[in-house]
């Protein structure tokens, strides 16, 4: 779902907790540096990397971060 919903948007970043401790212990630089696949493997390893919420609606809707308007308009 992880690699379906950065694939759809488009940029990885919109998947991650960059508020997070431990996206600030890694940082952002190094992050940048990450290939798809060591990033990925980084978010199954430590999740509290992966923005929260995280909805999985279907293959073209996925809702991560609470925005409510967004939310709202996908899920009412």
């Amino acid at each position: 779902m992880l690699i379906s919903a950065s694939e759809l948007y488009g940029d990885r970043k919109y998947l991650l907790n960059t508020s997070g401790v431990i996206y600030r212990s890694i940082g952002s630089d190094a992050i940048k540096k990450m290939s798809d696949n060591q990033l990925f493997d980084q978010l199954f390893m430590e999740p509290r990397l992966i923005k929260r919420p995280f909805l999985y609606k279907s293959s073209k809707c996925f809702l991560v971060g609470f925005k409510e308007e967004k939310w709202a308009e996908k899920l009412l």
